[in-house]
């Protein structure tokens, strides 16, 4: 198993609609270029992940000057394994890819193991929204902030 660029990228430009577009009580659009700056993500490949978001409804885009794009339902709504399966991400640990055919068309040994391997890994993200990581990002923030505007002290060790 592994998640590819496409499911990291898809996740991280999420997150990056849902920390920037919010200014006060207005929702403002962000564009790809903007993702594209901010995340060193390829713009054509944004554009190729955002068509994918879009008819998921995880996006919506806006047309016009200052358009762009805006999370297509609220934050605690867009579990990140729904990004992942917008995207086309195949994220199961079995070599079968679920199927059953691993060795010559029958199930192998270790199928089941690696089938709840795969179901935990489904949950997990399904189990986490885009306002988790937001809030998590968030924490981190406030504390760099804070840490940052606290003095150093010099302690010596006698």
């Amino acid at each position: 198993m592994k998640l590819t660029s496409k499911g990291r990228y898809a996740v991280t430009a999420m997150l990056d609609i849902a920390l920037h577009s919010q200014r006060g009580e207005i929702e403002m659009p962000i564009t790809l270029a903007e993702i594209s700056d901010r995340q060193q993500i390829s713009l054509s490949y944004l554009e190729q992940l955002f068509a994918k978001l879009r008819r998921y409804g995880l996006v919506k885009s806006v047309r016009g000057p200052g358009g762009g794009y805006l999370l297509g339902m609220p934050i605690d709504k867009i579990a990140i394994g729904m990004i992942i399966a917008a995207v086309n991400e195949n994220i199961t640990a079995t070599k079968c890819k679920g199927k059953g055919n691993c060795q010559g068309g029958m199930t192998c040994l270790t199928h089941s193991l690696w089938a709840q391997l795969s179901e935990e890994i489904e949950d997990f993200l399904n189990g986490i929204t885009i306002a988790d990581l937001v809030n998590k990002q968030n924490q981190r923030s406030a504390l760099k902030k804070h840490l940052d505007q606290q003095p150093f002290q010099v302690v010596s060790r006698a």
